[in-house]
């Protein structure tokens, strides 16, 4: 597994290498698709049993990787 930022890591042999948080097989899509979809950081935490700080990795992670993303309108 190759850590990519803190406490996010990809290993091809993981959740198809997509990005997970580090040390588990818990995709961060996974994790911010759950807040976007209500739950609160300490739910999302409890029933993945990670920590604030994996849940709030995933948020920056995410954050980090769309401030990078170009987007060209469709005409």
């Amino acid at each position: 597994m190759t850590e990519i930022a803190p406490r996010i890591a990809v290993d091809e042999t993981v959740a198809f290498g997509k990005p997970v948080i580090a040390g588990t097989r818990i995709p961060v899509d996974l994790v911010v698709g759950k807040l976007a979809g209500g739950m609160t950081t300490e739910e999302v935490a409890e029933e993945y049993r990670l920590v604030r700080e994996d849940v709030l990795a995933a948020l920056d992670y995410a954050a980090r990787t769309l401030s990078q993303e170009s987007v060209q309108p469709v005409r």
